[in-house]
């Protein structure tokens, strides 16, 4: 076992003050014993400026020659960590403090060689604070259909959100993430990862992050063109039941390809699910709806609704 548990990797880029903000948060984790990882991505004298005024010798830059986008800059960052587990952390998010230490407890009973181990989270909007996921995976649930599959009109049954991971630093190395990638790309590296043995998913019950939902704000991790969705849908078949192809096809993608307003689009993609998947009456549902109503109204409705049932 190495002498430093933990790695820290924060991807970043032109918002100094953001991650100030979650190198902050990290540093104030109960378990002291880690290094904070910034990996810039890209030229940013401000960023860098910022960080040099942090005055914790825990935290140190990496500093990419260009942009490449948060699967590049984290996986610069894991390149670089020194600890035993690496957990991440986007800039524009912030962990409690007993986060860490209650994934490496959690870790270490874990019955997995490879343990991913997640959270809940608090997703906060200018709305509504919500906890996500809804629901943990039951015993014996097939993991691919936990992080897709619906039993409610809105996301959030089953969630795994970049800054709730903490994964083993070697499982990372031999399983990276996908380069160019914009969109899916939590979804598409624990995919990935589940065909190894010995990795499994680990949740903490309780919330331990909190997810600045910002729908105005500019992510590394940009909006990538629909088509490069649709194609990730095709390459990731084999890597997930009939049942969780259907449901990724008529929801996850469907919100990125209805950016389009094409017939063609929604023909195309709904008969991809169905003859390739196996959809059930909440798919249908929740595919009429990602077409049918603006992404904003949606956003709306579900903080309404979840945040009314959360202060129940």
């Amino acid at each position: 076992m190495q002498s430093l548990p933990v790695s820290v990797v924060i991807p970043t880029r032109n918002r100094p003050e953001l991650v100030v903000r979650a190198v902050r948060s990290a540093l104030a984790q109960t378990l002291r014993n880690l290094e904070v990882v910034v990996v810039v991505d890209g030229p940013d004298p401000a960023t860098r400026a910022a960080l040099d005024g942090i005055g914790d010798d825990r935290v140190r830059a990496v500093e990419l020659v260009e942009s490449g986008g948060a699967p590049d800059a984290r996986n610069a960052g894991v390149g670089a960590a020194r600890g035993e587990w690496t957990a991440f952390l986007d800039d524009d998010d912030e962990w409690l403090p007993e986060k860490l230490a209650t994934q490496l407890a959690l870790a270490r009973t874990s019955p997995y060689a490879l343990p991913i181990v997640s959270s809940r989270l608090y997703m906060r909007t200018p709305r509504a604070d919500t906890v996500l996921p809804r629901r943990l995976p039951d015993d014996g649930e097939q993991p691919t259909e936990y992080l897709t599959v619906r039993r409610g009109v809105f996301h959030g049954d089953g969630f795994l959100q970049t800054s709730t991971i903490t994964a083993p630093t070697a499982l990372l190395r031999r399983v990276p993430f996908t380069p160019g990638l914009r969109r899916l790309q939590e979804l598409d590296w624990s995919l990935r990862c589940l065909e190894h043995d010995g990795v499994g998913l680990v949740y903490a019950d309780e919330p331990l992050v909190i997810w600045h939902a910002d729908e105005n704000r500019q992510r590394i991790s940009a909006d990538a063109p629909w088509e490069q969705s649709i194609a990730w849908l095709k390459e990731s078949r084999e890597r997930v039941t009939p049942r969780a192809y259907a449901a990724l096809a008529m929801s996850v993608v469907a919100s990125m390809a209805a950016t389009s307003r094409s017939p063609r689009v929604f023909a195309d993609l709904l008969g991809e699910a169905v003859r390739h998947g196996r959809p059930g009456p909440i798919d249908y549902l929740t595919y009429a709806q990602v077409w049918l109503l603006p992404p904003g109204f949606r956003r709306a409705v579900r903080d309404r609704v979840l945040g009314q049932a959360a202060a129940g």
